[in-house]
């Protein structure tokens, strides 16, 4: 299993942060002067992305190995995760698979999955075929395309630099690579994770754009299940709330990241029986 392409930067405290669907590992650069002072960032590019490669046998279980493995290597026993999009799926997938290694968990835009095996099944079906559109049309068709989705109206308001940035950003892939990420990573191909998120006991910001109506319902739901949740929404910015609002995003995630905790009880069990 090969290590994960990744970069690190900044001083403080550790952070993974995941980046989503058609971006890499560059895709917080533009945070850096925001959270650069604050935390120590890991940032990796997940499989089939930027450098990372992908084989014929990636799932997404073997990708939350991947990010393991990555913790090991870094010498990292345990993080604060934050993900946006597919990054979110897959930081509340790890946060599931190794709850030792999570601290506090961010989730952007992101889904705990579908409830239904008829509904995962219907997407794999529908991501298969939008893969072969990259493989058959090439990246350039397949970016415009992607670029052109109503879920990304906000991206379209972003400063000219940023907004070229991302596009380019997408352009860089190998289009068998995000072909491939998109079979193994698929919304369908994820766990549903519904009925585990009340034993999510990392404490969790759930955060959504005021525009994204489907992913701040989403966002709300999951509140109602897991039991140390804290939420946020961002008045006017879509899907992309990190790239549409990044001073306000960097100030909720290092606000909450940044609050004391109180890792033990109150009352510890020997005190509390020689009490009465």
């Amino acid at each position: 299993m090969s290590l994960l392409a990744h970069t690190s930067w900044g001083e403080g405290s550790p952070l993974l942060l995941i980046h989503g669907f058609t971006g890499n590992r560059d895709a917080w650069n533009h945070l850096r002067p925001l959270l650069g002072t604050r935390f120590r960032v890991l940032a990796p590019d997940l499989p089939g992305h930027g450098e990372s490669p992908i084989s014929a046998d990636t799932t997404f279980d073997r990708s939350l190995e991947q990010l393991l493995a990555l913790l090991d290597a870094r010498g990292l026993e345990r993080v604060d995760v934050a993900g946006y999009s597919l990054g979110a799926r897959v930081a509340l997938g790890l946060c599931l698979r190794a709850p030792d290694r999570v601290g506090r968990l961010v989730l952007e835009s992101g889904s705990p999955g579908l409830r239904r095996r008829r509904e995962r099944g219907e997407r794999r079906r529908d991501d298969a075929a939008l893969a072969e559109v990259i493989e058959r049309d090439g990246l350039e068709a397949f970016v415009r395309q992607w670029e052109a989705l109503p879920l990304f109206d906000g991206l379209r308001r972003l400063p000219e630099a940023l907004r070229t940035s991302l596009h380019e950003r997408r352009l860089s892939h190998r289009p068998e690579a995000l072909a491939g990420s998109l079979r193994a990573l698929s919304l369908g191909a994820q766990p549903s994770y519904w009925a585990r998120l009340w034993t999510v006991r990392a404490p969790s910001l759930l955060l959504s754009g005021g525009r994204d109506a489907k992913f701040t319902g989403i966002a709300r739901a999951m509140a109602a299940e897991m039991p140390l949740v804290w939420g946020h929404v961002f008045p006017g910015a879509g899907h992309a709330p990190h790239l549409e609002s990044p001073e306000e995003w960097a100030r909720e995630v290092t606000s909450f990241l940044s609050a004391p905790w109180i890792e033990r009880p109150l009352v510890d069990s020997e005190l509390g029986s020689n009490q009465g």
